[in-house]
């Protein structure tokens, strides 16, 4: 069975499933449905059309680049086969799809935690510019005094200081 990707957004295509649109110039433009053969034929451009893998992808939102998207590839041509090697053959697809998981965990981790990081400055932030709202008013005034205090006493003696000398 032969898996054809849709040329706008990328998704698999079953067999008697979507649209083939043929250009004059006798190119042809797979779509999976017609929402995607409605934006083809309006021009506009996949990877600025947010729900699409070529979108995803630019924006660093799915993996661009692994090694399992190249036995995808290579797997989608017509062969001989063989009981021994068809049973091998997916036998690793399935290990293949166990790896993409995993790398594409590991991936959604990494951009998550980045995240995490600007969320928590984020909150620090506000939690600085707010603590009026935590404290109490009286307690944020004594506090103030006493700094004034501190800086305005280490101010006399550093001036008696040099008055003695």
């Amino acid at each position: 069975m032969r898996l054809e990707k849709c040329w706008f957004c990328s998704s698999s295509i079953y067999p008697g499933r979507g649209i083939n649109f043929v250009r004059n110039d006798a190119s042809v433009f797979r779509f999976c449905r017609s929402k995607c053969h409605k934006n083809f034929k309006m021009k506009r451009n996949p990877r600025k059309v947010r729900w699409t893998k070529a979108y995803r992808k630019l924006a660093g939102k799915e993996l661009a680049e692994d090694a399992t998207f190249e036995m995808e590839r290579r797997r989608n041509r017509p062969e001989k086969y063989d009981r021994e090697i068809i049973g091998k053959t997916l036998k690793a697809i399935g290990k293949i799809t166990e790896i993409r998981s995993r790398r594409q965990e590991r991936h959604y981790e990494a951009r998550m935690q980045r995240a995490k990081q600007l969320e928590k400055k984020a909150e620090k932030v506000q939690l600085e510019k707010e603590i009026h709202l935590i404290r109490a008013p009286a307690s944020l005034i004594s506090k103030e005094k006493d700094k004034l205090r501190v800086k305005t006493g280490s101010a006399k003696a550093k001036a008696a200081q040099a008055m003695e000398e």
